[in-house]
């Protein structure tokens, strides 16, 4: 059957619908640390590991996505619901070890293989419009958080929390087997192999390539920062008696929302710059609305009546701002460096996530746990980060293109 929508954007969104829970990990992560008596700095490596394999498996397997989705798509799966698996027991087992290993390095492998195999197949599908095919291939990602957190909270309310992560794991494990069924490249797309072997080099030493890698990068580390918090930060909100503002119905409501405007930001900023001369043009609006934010969040007073309305509506524009960093990549890539590779392009790319996964969350970790300081600094950290990410987008990243063949 050659249809777009179900040989690419249906098998995108089941198999990111499925990978993309990793965003969830705020929901379960203070009871994963009370479930196995160790604290939220600990487990939150867990996270930091599976980001870390997730951009290392990406730039390592390009090449094998580039070659066979279906089978790139049938690998994911295997590492990813073993990894959900195992994670489930390594709880139950009571093994911060095994937290590490099945949910950060199992399960972080199969999130890289996943997170690339739609990507390509939909810029292929939707090539003239290739920001709207990625914002779809990725907007899985954003989806997942916002269907399957309460869905979480749930399951741990009735079953239990390592029973939650193996019951998920029977779910994902029928969502992307179907994708991986279902996806398949155009009829008159003819791979071609690279007329000399692929050399990463050539793209480390491209001035256009690092400044991609580095403002994306700060763009991930930032919202990962606040993404990682999201659920501490509205709970920390107290009203001028010390009374939480926000219930943890509320708090669940909110997040599973912020997980909405991930996935609206993801399908909006890439297809935006579709109708742009220069793509990446969407990453300064992003830098530059993000910043702002970030410094109204800090500068407002505490306990102010506005002071929740705009910590909720900060958190809905950085992860809009978040998500169309990830959508508007792949596009902005095949820009400057041609569709030939870019599977293997766009993996080497993510390793600026890898790096992002070792230092986002962990940033906001050790300003809070660390430095013992209030959560509202977490803002001015990321704000510093905008704005080192836009300086580099006017004066490093520039529309040279540097074909690869």
């Amino acid at each position: 059957m050659e249809n777009k929508w179900v040989r690419a954007a249906l098998p995108a969104l089941l198999i990111h619908g499925s990978i993309g829970t990793v965003y969830a990990w705020s929901v379960f992560k203070q009871a994963i640390a009370d479930d196995i008596g160790t604290t939220v700095p600990n487990t939150e490596w867990a996270f930091s590991i599976a980001i870390l394999f997730l951009g290392l498996s990406a730039a390592a397997l390009g090449h094998f996505v580039e070659r066979d989705i279906k089978k790139a798509a049938l690998v994911s799966t295997l590492f990813f619901v073993v990894g959900m698996i195992g994670t489930g027991i390594s709880i139950q087992q009571k093994s911060l070890l095994g937290i590490y290993i099945f949910y950060g390095v199992i399960m972080g492998i199969g999130l890289g293989i996943g997170y690339l195999t739609p990507v390509k197949n939909l810029m292929l599908w939707f090539k003239d419009n290739k920001g709207l095919g990625t914002g779809l291939a990725v907007a899985g990602f954003g989806l997942a958080k916002m269907i399957f957190s309460p869905i979480m909270i749930y399951l741990q309310a009735q079953f239990g929390l390592w029973q939650m992560f193996v019951i998920l794991g029977g779910v994902f494990a029928i969502m992307m087997l179907i994708g991986s069924v279902l996806i398949q490249k155009p009829s008159d797309w003819q791979e071609k192999p690279l007329k000399s072997r692929f050399n990463p080099v050539v793209l480390i030493k491209n001035p256009n390539f690092i400044g991609i890698w580095l403002m994306f990068y700060l763009n991930i580390t930032a919202g990962l920062a606040i993404i990682s918090q999201e659920k501490d930060i509205l709970m920390s909100l107290t009203n001028s008696e010390g009374v939480a503002v926000f219930s943890v119905a509320t708090i669940t409501i909110i997040v599973s929302i912020d997980a909405f405007f991930n996935a609206a930001g993801r399908i909006g900023f890439a297809s935006f710059s579709d109708r742009l001369k220069d793509r990446n043009t969407i990453y300064r609006v992003i830098f530059i609305m993000s910043l702002l934010i970030s410094l109204v969040a800090y500068l407002m007073p505490d306990h102010s009546i506005v002071l929740p309305i705009i910590t909720v509506l900060a958190f809905f524009l950085i992860n809009a701002g978040y998500g169309g960093g990830f959508s508007a990549l792949p596009p902005l890539l095949a820009d400057r460096f041609g569709m030939q590779a870019i599977s293997k392009i766009h993996g080497i790319a993510l390793t600026a996530w890898a790096a992002a996964g070792l230092s986002g969350n962990q940033l906001a970790s050790f300003i809070v746990h660390g430095l013992g300081m209030h959560y509202s600094v977490v803002f001015v950290a990321i704000a510093v980060l905008y704005t080192i990410a836009f300086l580099i987008s006017i004066s490093v990243v520039n529309s040279k293109q540097t074909l690869i063949k």
